[in-house]
């Protein structure tokens, strides 16, 4: 680990509380030492604060903090930018987006059930931003698309 002294970025404090996660997954930590662990981490400013927060822990578990990595040569995207669209049609995101559309109307049927009347209709902020960025992307998509077919 650097010196203590040295600051810790946030790639750093992310290392430590992915760290954490893991070993409260494993059993090692018990959910309120991770929520402090967490919390510390998070609030820590250099090395030497986030150092004990997994001194404890086996070293197969505890992992340095995250380097960063030698900046790599910029690549230009040969496919679509948009990764709702990767892979052609961009049906994962959009049953994604079908799946969670179900899921909040039966929520808000539930709820207006049990209170015997029309509550507000929330699930519009959560389904027409979401799916208006699909079909932005899924249009925009084709359209490159096409344009890269050559005339015949």
């Amino acid at each position: 680990m650097p010196d203590p002294h040295l600051r810790a970025a946030d790639s750093d404090r992310a290392a430590v509380a992915a760290t954490l996660g893991r070993a409260m997954s494993e059993g090692r930590l018990t959910v309120a030492e991770y929520d402090e662990r967490l919390a510390a981490a998070y609030a820590a400013r250099t090395f030497g604060e986030l150092a004990p927060l997994t001194a404890d822990l086996p070293r197969g578990t505890a992992a340095s903090p995250a380097r960063p990595a030698p900046a790599a040569a910029p690549t230009v995207a040969a496919g679509p930018v948009c990764t709702a669209n990767r892979g052609g049609h961009g049906w994962p995101a959009w049953g994604s987006w079908s799946s969670t559309a179900l899921i909040v109307l039966f929520i808000w049927a539930a709820t207006c059930v049990a209170a015997q009347e029309f509550l507000y209709f929330w699930p519009f902020w959560v389904i027409v931003p979401w799916g208006a960025m699909l079909l932005i992307g899924t249009v925009g998509a084709r359209s490159r698309r096409s344009d890269r077919r050559l005339p015949t």
